[in-house]
């Protein structure tokens, strides 16, 4: 329900409120491109922008905060179907969500306050992002309605409004096809029956580093801004998305025994300000062994390609990424994943098998 590199959560009990709030509501926000509060209408060009019409300059807080959103918003369009067509992949790690995203202006840090409430937020839990395919979507719910009532309860408003909201929803989402939702749109109340949305229940996380890199601690993704600057379109960002997600469900991180260490990683790395210092050399990080490490990247491609992603060029793009950023690179992604030519044996075996299984009209499993 928040956007994880922008709100409390690191420190100040983020771990808990984190868990908490991601285990009955999808934390991801698909095909999300407008920003919270504008208007649908298309933008007019500067020749028929009258000089009243000009909309005031932003300040340094709402650039940087929408900026950062953008970035947000674009990892949660390509984790989308990835989390929702790959439940039966996903082993233990899936979960009945609700299927959209929801924050208040206290969504993020004390800094940022004022400029997500000049983006339209306010102390009322608002949707911000509505995953597509979701039973959320199917019955209409819109990004910029607002959280009135959840089985006839309040929705809690104010700074503690997402922890409140969910301690709410865990009890209710256990043995239930469907969560009763009663949201404000255009100044009218509507009610509706939210089914819920078998989903991997991965967070997914955006790091504020430039380092190009990805990380993974057994229950949240990590992409850092700069490996997704790397990438070149939305099949090779996908790609990465789902080799984490494939470590966390074959449990790597707590078999290497790096569980806490990466989630140190990653709580630093969703701050606003990370400690840069944390970030020379490996901080800790253990590579993961070359057949540990193929085993994801077979089963992150039977996620990418279930979730319509091309794999076609899935080596191509890891022999890039490891060319540019090779092991030597210790903040690197290769670094951490050096196997590069067994890797790459696996992966084209993976492939060629996934196309044979389309070829035959064959289910895309392992």
């Amino acid at each position: 329900m928040r956007l994880t590199n922008l709100t409390r959560g690191a420190g100040w009990q983020g771990a808990k409120r984190y868990a908490a709030l991601t285990l009955p509501v999808l934390f991801l926000a698909a095909c999300a491109t407008q920003e919270p509060g504008t208007g649908t209408a298309p933008p007019r060009t500067a020749s028929t922008v009258s000089p009243k019409s000009v909309a005031p300059a932003l300040s340094p807080q709402q650039t940087e905060l929408k900026a950062l959103i953008g970035l947000q918003d674009r990892l949660y369009d390509v984790a989308a179907p990835l989390l929702v067509n790959n439940a039966v992949l996903c082993r233990n790690n899936a979960r009945n969500l609700l299927g959209f995203t929801a924050k208040t202006k206290y969504s993020y840090t004390p800094e940022f306050v004022d400029a997500a409430a000049a983006l339209g937020l306010s102390d009322q839990l608002q949707v911000t992002g509505v995953l597509a395919g979701s039973g959320a979507a199917k019955v209409g719910l819109q990004r910029g309605d607002k959280l009135v009532t959840i089985q006839d309860k309040p929705v809690p408003v104010g700074a503690d409004a997402e922890r409140q909201t969910a301690l709410l929803l865990g009890p209710l989402v256990n043995g239930r096809n469907s969560i009763k939702l009663t949201v404000a749109r255009n100044g009218n109340n509507q009610t509706m029956n939210i089914p819920l949305t078998r989903a991997c229940a991965f967070g997914i996380e955006l790091g504020n580093t430039e380092n190009v890199i990805s990380y993974a601690d057994g229950r949240r993704v990590l992409i850092s801004s700069g490996m997704m600057k790397f990438t070149k379109n939305d099949d090779e960002l996908a790609l990465v998305i789902a080799k984490e997600m494939a470590h966390n469900t074959l449990t790597h991180p707590a078999r290497q025994r790096s569980t806490a260490t990466m989630t140190g990683v990653i709580d630093n790395l969703i701050r606003l300000r990370p400690d840069t210092a944390a970030l020379n050399g490996m901080a800790g990080v253990k590579p993961y062994p070359q057949q540990m490490d193929a085993a994801a990247d077979k089963l992150a491609l039977y996620m990418v390609a279930r979730a319509g992603y091309k794999v076609d060029n899935a080596a191509a793009f890891w022999q890039r990424l490891a060319t540019t950023y090779p092991a030597s690179a210790l903040n690197g992604y290769t670094a951490i994943h050096p196997g590069t030519d067994y890797r790459l044996s696996a992966i084209q075996q993976a492939v060629t098998d996934i196309q044979a299984k389309r070829a035959t009209d064959t289910a895309i499993l392992p």
